[in-house]
């Protein structure tokens, strides 16, 4: 989980909203399964016809951010290229940072908060970048993440928007919690 953009490496390669959404569906998969993603996957996620994700595959492998694995357990795996295009970090093990969604733990986690209108007296915002798809959540769901690892943050809000592309959630934040370290004796 990191707390602050690092720039692009690979600010070079400008993708496409459905290529960064595609690249973006992939990542996801792959690193819940830790195996090749197969086409039909990733067109369900984007909710885009299997041919359409074939023919976008074909863009993704000459500008290397994808590679094809033949064979019956084939599929689609990102290369290290597609996490710097995304500016997702590759971590071996990644601090999980749960995600409560209407009272039920969901399979994601947390990639980076951001306070959005923090000077405003009456409403703070966090978005939420998550690593996992942000399509069943919905306006208005009740959204609990953390406690983070090193601090225990927990922010807890409601959803006032998101956006599907990227994986972020715009929480209007109820409430933001860290509880305060013990002084050392």
């Amino acid at each position: 989980m990191r707390f602050s953009h690092e720039p692009a490496r690979m600010s070079s390669i400008e993708l496409t909203s459905s290529q960064r959404a595609i690249l973006t569906a992939l990542v996801n998969l792959y690193t819940e399964r830790e195996e090749a993603v197969k086409g039909e996957d990733i067109a369900a996620e984007v909710d885009r016809n299997p041919g359409t994700i074939r023919n976008q595959m074909q863009s993704l492998k000459a500008l290397q951010l994808v590679e094809g694995v033949p064979g019956p357990k084939g599929g689609y795996k990102p290369t290290s290229n597609a996490y710097k295009a995304l500016d997702v970090q590759q971590l071996d093990s990644a601090a999980e940072v749960p995600v409560t969604h209407d009272g039920e733990e969901v399979d994601a986690n947390v990639e980076e908060i951001s306070l959005t209108s923090v000077h405003h007296p009456d409403l703070c915002r966090a978005e939420i970048h998550l690593r996992g798809s942000v399509r069943d959540f919905h306006e208005g769901d009740h959204v609990v993440v953390g406690p983070t690892p090193l601090s225990k943050l927990v922010v807890e809000g409601d959803v006032d928007g998101k956006d599907d592309t990227n994986n972020v959630l715009i929480l209007k934040i109820d409430r933001m919690e860290a509880p305060a370290e013990q002084p050392a004796h």
